[in-house]
């Protein structure tokens, strides 16, 4: 009675598909989680004090639409895409830091020029000046991996990373959904499927 099987990393979905997926869940289909509860209508209203930019992952998990299109309906706002490989790619960033390092510098650019143009974009005030943007700048993205690698860029760019599903999750369930959720799964809220 399994008919869609949900992901949250666009390797673990590379991965599935390779491994016969078919096969192990006949007339299932694998679907990233934001396709997911944007085809189920779950989003934002948009985010006052928050503005933000994606970061799109070497391994996107998205398949049926680009991810930037997704997190703009998701975060129901405008989502600026920022451009370039975060550096972490996996085990990259353990087995070559060199090339990790310069990889790195490049991201941290296209950060700070993103996080700027959105301070940039405040509003108007009463006398007509413009007024820059003084709210949260958050990256988001949706890969685990990734979302280590933008973290390390918090500080340099005055932004903070997270991920797509987390920070539709504080807005909609409040900041106390995981422990919430942790409670809900523990009290009778997963079935185990052993294969």
């Amino acid at each position: 009675d399994i008919n869609t099987v949900i992901v949250s990393c666009g390797t673990c979905m590379d991965q599935l598909q390779k491994y016969q997926f078919e096969k192990i869940f006949p007339g299932c289909r694998l679907l990233d989680i934001h396709e997911y509860l944007l085809e189920k209508g779950v989003k934002l209203e948009g985010v006052r004090g928050t503005r933000y930019l994606y970061h799109e992952p070497c391994h996107e998990p998205m398949k049926t639409m680009p991810g930037i299109k997704v997190v703009n309906e998701l975060m129901g706002q405008n989502v600026e895409l920022s451009e370039r490989c975060c550096g972490e790619s996996g085990t990259l960033a353990v087995t070559r830091p060199d090339v990790a390092t310069q990889i790195r510098f490049r991201k941290q650019e296209e950060i700070e020029k993103g996080a700027d143009r959105l301070r940039a974009a405040g509003g108007i005030d009463p006398n007509g000046k413009p007024t820059p943007f003084t709210g949260d700048i958050k990256i988001l993205t949706s890969c685990p991996s990734c979302l280590q690698g933008l973290s390390r860029y918090n500080d340099d760019g005055g932004t903070q990373a997270d991920y797509i599903v987390v920070e539709m999750a504080r807005h909609l369930l409040g900041a106390d959904w995981m422990e919430t959720y942790i409670h809900q799964a523990r009290n009778g809220g997963i079935e185990r499927v052993l294969l």
